[in-house]
């Protein structure tokens, strides 16, 4: 599907202005939106727009590294928004040029359909241009970033409290689930860090530089939003280290105290040995009590060492 927006000389909207008209230089300045378009549709790229071929390359063949190509006429630019379940990244290119901007992406895009609904219900068209439609754009993509942020602090929160009383096995499956989703998160937001940077620091982008500030924020956000996720991992790390201490120190304590009931075992076992050989010279065999007194050593004996193992801390 193709949406289109002019806004004419005397700063009114447009809307569904054939792709052919709008070139023609008529207008003040057009969007138009390839929103999940159709192969024939995609023909329009380079028919109507002539936009170039490497361009319309890396529209067709996805999925690109988070980046910006000058041209002619116009500015190349790949990013990549995430679906919230999934984390799997969408892209986004767009064209802009000093009168117009092109969106295409093969994905229905919320963020785009925000930003169109917006300028349309808008009644101050005078402030509008291509590069303020495209920080919108580009601003809604970043801010859709925090609640994935946001998202993966509740459930290491939820992790570290174990409230549920879940499993040290679940508890770490789960931990190096975040780390993972994490670690993917980290390959979005460090390569739009990167490209914003870019964008700032060129000196070609006139339709930026009008909008400076603008961009500055957005470059602000996804500083944020890495410092937020490097902090998240840290965070798992520490978790994660922690669970692995508190199963190591519970190891120990079971391991103590099996040691200590073998120690307790370790003579009684002798006695009950030595006199299970069934010698025939064996005085204390022929005796009456010879039974019983066994017993009883064995049972003194366990008792004291009990007695002493407890009180050298040994079953705490």
């Amino acid at each position: 599907m193709i949406r289109t927006i002019a806004i004419t000389k005397d700063g009114k909207i447009v809307k569904d202005v054939p792709p052919e008209m709008l070139v023609r230089g008529q207008y003040n300045w057009f969007w138009v939106d390839f929103d999940v378009p159709e192969e024939t549709e995609m023909a329009l790229l380079s028919e109507t727009f002539h936009f170039h071929p490497l361009a319309i390359e890396d529209c067709i063949h996805t999925l690109q590294r988070p980046k910006l190509d000058y041209y002619e006429d116009h500015t190349f630019f790949v990013v990549h928004k995430l679906d919230p379940k999934t984390l799997g990244k969408e892209e986004v290119d767009i064209f802009l040029g000093d009168s117009y901007i092109v969106t295409y992406h093969n994905k229905s895009s919320m963020e785009v359909d925000e930003v169109w609904n917006r300028l349309l219900l808008t009644k101050t068209l005078k402030k509008w241009n291509p590069g303020l439609a495209f920080y919108h754009v580009l601003d809604k993509i970043v801010d859709n970033y925090f609640p994935i942020v946001y998202s993966f602090e509740d459930a290491l929160n939820e992790l570290e409290d174990n409230s549920k009383g879940k499993s040290m096995e679940l508890l770490l499956d789960q931990l190096f689930d975040i780390r993972h989703d994490l670690l993917s998160f980290r390959h979005t937001v460090v390569p739009m860090r990167d490209l914003v940077y870019r964008m700032l620091n060129s000196h070609r982008l006139t339709t930026v530089l009008k909008q400076l500030e603008y961009f500055h924020d957005i470059h602000d956000h996804l500083l944020k939003l890495n410092e937020m996720t490097e902090s998240n991992r840290e965070l798992t790390t520490d978790i994660r280290d922690s669970y692995l201490s508190m199963n190591a120190h519970e190891t120990n304590r079971v391991m103590k105290v099996l040691t200590v009931i073998t120690t307790i075992f370790m003579p009684l076992t002798f006695i009950a040995g030595l006199y299970g050989m069934n010698f025939q010279h064996m005085p204390e065999l022929q005796w009456h009590y010879g039974y019983f007194m066994a017993l009883f050593a064995m049972a003194t004996i366990g008792g004291v060492m009990f007695l002493f193992f407890k009180n050298k801390g040994w079953f705490k």
